[in-house]
């Protein structure tokens, strides 16, 4: 089966979104090529898309076929959006009648997998019941907050469970994948600061209709919870580790540097210090392809986690 083909590279999606203008200037052109290509596409695609484009009397460009291009979905796609339709996870983004009537448009495909085929060794068991009506709910509250800026009035459970109420304005959303749990990123109205609430801990939501028009950073809330020093990573290149490592940690902030001669990556990570446990499970999941540098601090909890894998294992052999 033939997975990839050559109509869903970044070229032709780039030429499809060029000809579905009936008119376009060169300047324009340029500007979506730079936009959905990379630094040196431009240079690669000619002005006449292939001889797509033809130019009219004014300079600009005209498409020379006479329908828009249409997006082919292969039978491996369809399987693959089956399978992201019957995740746990889709019932908080889309309403179970959108749900049903995609499944319909899809036809009578096969998912490519299940949830039963996953199986998370480095994942708690009591995450977010995304099942739940009620936390569905929230989130799509919450969701609408967050777009709008808007004043939300969030009833919730502390972790020392005590019932909370408060103004916030929910500032982003954040997931967990090793809790399995969706947190959001809010500004308290009446304590005029950031914090971070469980959205599995949410009894209650309930928007005012209020927007708060002053401007809040987000980056000055990672700014205040960011680690004083960052976390240096000596990253292997065998069994594709780079690769996975990248992708995982892709939404860090982070400084890399690579050796070609060893083919060795370090890679500084700074991190929300609230989330500093978390991140030394992730990291330590590498196993001998990964090695914590510094600080010394953060290397000796990875030691010490380490060392208490060893009793354990030992203990039960």
């Amino acid at each position: 089966m033939k997975i990839f083909h050559e109509i869903y590279s970044n070229y032709f999606r780039i030429a499809s979104e060029i000809l579905k203008f009936p008119e376009i200037t060169r300047d324009s052109k340029n500007k979506i090529i730079s936009e959905l290509g990379f630094t040196e596409t431009n240079a690669h695609i000619p002005d006449d898309l292939w001889g797509l484009l033809q130019k009219n009397q004014y300079g600009n460009y005209i498409p020379v076929i006479k329908n828009k291009p249409v997006s082919i979905l292969t039978g491996i796609q369809k399987r693959w959006l089956m399978a992201k339709l019957e995740s746990p996870e889709i019932l908080l983004f889309l309403e179970k009648n959108t749900i049903d009537s995609l499944k319909k448009r899809l036809g009578n495909v096969k998912p490519l997998y299940s949830e039963k085929h996953f199986r998370y060794t480095d994942r708690f068991s009591d995450g977010d019941d995304f099942s739940d009506m009620n936390y569905q709910k929230n989130f799509r509250k919450i969701v609408s907050a967050v777009k709008k800026h808007e004043v939300t009035e969030i009833n919730f459970v502390s972790r020392n469970n005590k019932n909370l109420k408060g103004l916030y304005i929910p500032l982003k959303i954040q997931y967990s994948p090793k809790n399995n749990r969706f947190r959001i990123l809010a500004f308290s109205v009446q304590k005029y600061r950031t914090s971070v609430i469980n959205i599995g801990r949410i009894t209650d939501i309930k928007n005012t209709g209020m927007i708060f028009t002053e401007n809040i950073s987000v980056e000055r809330y990672f700014n205040e919870h960011k680690c004083h020093e960052p976390v240096t990573v000596r990253v292997s290149t065998g069994r594709n580790t780079t690769e996975r490592f990248f992708m995982e940690f892709a939404p860090y902030e982070k400084r890399t540097e690579y050796d070609s001669e060893t083919g060795v990556c370090m890679v500084q990570l700074w991190y929300d210090r609230q989330d500093e446990t978390e991140l030394l499970i992730r990291l330590l999941s590498y196993g001998a392809m990964l090695e914590i540098v510094s600080p010394p601090d953060f290397r000796r909890k990875a030691k010490e986690r380490i060392d208490r894998q060893y009793e354990l294992l030992h203990k039960v052999m």
